[in-house]
């Protein structure tokens, strides 16, 4: 009879997708399912929760019948989730959501945020987080002050909050376990850094009870058992972790000094540390993950857009499949014809954490045509991702040799020979596509005892394509001097604001 799996589930804005893994580590089984955003008014962005659970019981379901077809059992369940998304519902054995989840990308918090400017610091200094929409706390607070029904269950102590790790696990367990990993804590600016829990001061900042709260744990643990899954009843939850978290576990690589980056709807970097890295004013500080070795932590660097300024783009041309007849287009030339394009349409993320910034198309010419607008697009992702890198090694004092990438778009051999261009260092893809299902499933595996150490983990990864620098260091030079002054346009307002 064959060995078991673990099936890692990895909920993402557009995607929830569910793989099996085996005892060797790889993936033998996977399934996807597609979600929507929904948009109720400018700057807001929200899911809807029972939609997020219901494509979870979907993928999940597809892999038990695949497990039964091959005579096989699935011996644990992890979870990869998409982060600071906020979620709020009511404790019941099948627990309702106080309306629709406040997706990460929504900015509605940015009015809690300008009322904290003045704890910027603080808030920095405990959390590792600038002040920012991006962080859950801020969208928590927003949701308290504008849902009566909400405020009210959290007085008779029968609501919840948490990110999506936390809403599946209660979905899962049927209401019984209320959790969250150190992983998805760190990003919510309520968790303390240094003293790995919910801080009471930033609780009273935001406003927010500890009575509403996950009780925090590893990634790499016991979670509960699942009842909520036919043919997976009793099955234990081994792991649960943010997905940009678990993508740099799925590289394999864990040296301090380690990067990588994941091409999403956003995307992010991650530079993993042994010990809590000094703050950074134009990175954010977090938790890689945590498991019975130990607490490992990041320096990060959020963007905002990257694959969702692709599909804006497809969007705003009418294009009939935005993001696949947008890349497409943007093939069609050899670049961008000095075009540059800043997706600051939700403001901009690190290193320059700006919310007032705004999109901006410059450097047209009567020449410019819709590929070139397309080619920008995907080129703004390659910048923005050099933007985050400089700054990791200007925060760390580290000369980063390469960079490790995952995600969808890097797919685009297009992208990632830009990529290594911009960088003048090599890029290196992973051979999987599903990396945070797949990290998430090997952190399940040393809670399971599938494999005893870090170093044992490590032998599990694959390589991937590598993609060395062809462009010339001087023209990559110029290229981005001229990204720079494009970005420094798209914040030209701050300026006006400042003045009047």
């Amino acid at each position: 009879m064959p060995h078991g799996f673990i099936l890692a589930v990895d909920q993402g804005t557009t995607n929830t997708k569910a793989l099996l893994v085996d005892r060797n580590g790889r993936a033998v089984f996977q399934a996807s399912e597609g979600l929507g955003l929904v948009y109720p008014q400018a700057g807001f962005v929200e899911q809807d929760a029972n939609a997020i659970w219901d494509s979870v019981r979907k993928v999940m379901g597809e892999c038990v019948a695949h497990a039964r077809s091959v005579g096989a059992e699935v011996e644990g369940i992890a979870i990869s989730n998409q982060r600071e998304t906020a979620v709020a519902w009511r404790r019941e054995s099948s627990p309702v959501p106080f309306g629709n989840a406040v997706s990460w990308q929504c900015r509605r918090s940015t009015e809690v945020c300008e009322r904290l400017a003045a704890q910027h610091e603080l808030i920095r200094e405990v959390t590792g987080l600038p002040v920012d929409p991006l962080a859950t706390a801020g969208k928590w607070t927003w949701m308290l002050e504008h849902d009566a029904a909400l405020r009210a269950a959290v007085e008779s102590g029968e609501a919840c909050l948490g990110n999506v790790d936390a809403w599946l696990l209660a979905n899962l367990a049927n209401g019984v376990v209320h959790a969250t990993d150190h992983s998805n804590a760190s990003r919510t600016a309520l968790f303390d850094l240094a003293g790995l829990e919910w801080s009471e001061t930033m609780l009273g900042l935001f406003g927010v009870p500890l009575s509403v709260l996950p009780e925090i744990r590893a990634s790499a643990s016991v979670f509960g058992t699942c009842t909520a899954i036919d043919g997976l009843e009793g099955v234990p939850i081994v792991a649960m972790i943010g997905d940009s978290h678990a993508a740099l576990f799925g590289h394999g690589s864990y040296a301090a000094g380690a990067v990588k980056a994941t091409y999403g709807t956003g995307s992010s970097l991650m530079m993993l540390a042994d010990a809590l890295p000094a703050a950074s004013g134009a990175l954010a500080r977090t938790v890689a993950w945590s498991s019975s070795d130990g607490m490992r932590y990041a320096l990060e660097g959020n963007i905002a857009m990257t694959g969702s300024a692709v599909a804006w783009v497809g969007e705003f041309l009418g294009l009939r499949e935005p993001v696949e007849d947008a890349v497409a287009l943007a093939a069609s030339v050899s670049d961008a014809a000095g075009l540059m394009f800043v997706p600051g349409m939700a403001g901009l993320g690190a290193p320059y954490w700006d919310s007032k910034a705004r999109g901006l198309i410059g450097n047209l010419e009567r020449s410019h045509k819709a590929a070139h607008l397309a080619r920008a697009a995907v080129d703004a992702i390659a910048f923005q991702v050099a933007d985050v890198l400089f700054a990791m090694e200007e925060a760390s004092g580290i000369a980063i040799s390469e960079l490790r990438v995952d995600g969808g778009a890097t797919r685009n051999n297009s992208l990632m020979q830009f990529q290594a261009d911009v960088l003048q260092r090599p890029v290196v893809r992973s051979s999987n596509e599903l990396l945070s299902a797949l990290g998430a499933a090997w952190l399940g595996g040393l809670t399971l005892g599938w494999w005893s150490s870090l170093d044992e983990v490590e032998k599990l990864a694959q390589g991937g394509d590598r993609f060395e620098p062809a462009m010339t260091r001087g023209l990559a030079a110029e290229r981005y001097a001229e990204w720079k002054l494009a970005v420094a346009r798209a914040q030209l307002q701050n300026v006006a604001e400042v003045a009047a």
